[in-house]
């Protein structure tokens, strides 16, 4: 199973890459699969990738129902274990993709 958390953007870059705050953690993503995100917005982020743009609403709803988890009720995890989880830092998504398209061709 795969998990997309929300994000905000703080700032994008000229190589659409953006620094985006996620409950006060921040991480770079690649806005290249959202082409109209821009700064303040809010986009689901998932392997150091932006995948889509969100209403606030939906997005503070959705941390929300997150911090309501099990896991951070009973301190097993604290925001930022749980971010590096589902959003880890990723030095350069686009060599993450190309090495992804390139197993896929490999198995294909």
């Amino acid at each position: 199973m795969c998990l997309a958390i929300p994000a905000r953007i703080v700032s994008a870059d000229e190589n659409r890459m953006a620094e985006v705050d996620i409950m006060g953690v921040t991480r770079k993503v690649s806005l290249d699969l959202v082409p109209t995100a821009q700064a303040d917005d809010y986009v689901l982020v998932h392997a150091g990738f932006a995948i889509q743009v969100i209403d606030e609403a939906d997005a503070k709803e959705t941390l929300e129902l997150l911090l309501q988890m099990d896991m951070f009720s009973e301190g097993e995890f604290g925001a930022e274990d749980f971010i590096q989880a589902a959003a880890p830092v990723v030095e350069d998504p686009m060599a993450s993709l190309a090495a992804l398209e390139q197993l896929m061709s490999e198995e294909a």
